[in-house]
């Protein structure tokens, strides 16, 4: 049997105005550099031995894997964040772990409870940790607002 195994992940965000919640979540995945491929939502694992690049030019329509945080609202003058952290443990053949967290408030709040939480996972697997890496955005919204944070696992 053969499965995919991701050796590579970037990290992104982005934030957006529209006139809807989902063009406004279309825009912060364009600012992110993911509005044109198919997003597959995965949950928080990052494969041993896989490691951190710049964000790439993905091919358009290519299926990407990513697990992320996003957030829309439609209140003038809210807070709005996402936020991503990235654990990566010191034992090459263990998994790391990613941690997402949106909500109404500033990037650094919500940053900081996505790190602690990735921290919080490798203890909870009994491994030391070797880096924690975080992205995180906010945008005030003025009509309708999205922030997306995210992480991109690839071949």
């Amino acid at each position: 049997m053969s499965f995919s195994v991701p050796r590579r992940y970037f990290l992104v965000s982005g934030c957006s105005e529209a006139p809807t919640e989902l063009n406004a979540f279309d825009g912060a995945l364009r600012q992110a550099g993911v509005g044109d491929v198919n997003l597959l939502k995965v949950s928080s694992i990052v494969p041993p031995a896989c490691r951190r690049i710049d964000p790439i030019a993905l091919p358009k329509g290519a299926l990407i894997p990513i697990a992320y945080a996003s957030i829309s609202s439609d209140k003038p003058g809210e807070v709005i964040a996402a936020a991503i952290a990235v654990g990566i443990p010191e034992e090459i053949d263990q998994v790391g772990v990613i941690m997402e967290h949106s909500a109404v408030g500033h990037q650094a709040e919500v940053e900081k409870i996505a790190t602690d939480m990735a921290r919080t996972a490798l203890e909870m697997r009994g491994l030391s940790i070797k880096s924690i890496e975080s992205r995180a955005v906010e945008i005030k919204v003025k009509d309708v607002a999205a922030a997306f944070a995210g992480v991109a696992l690839i071949p």
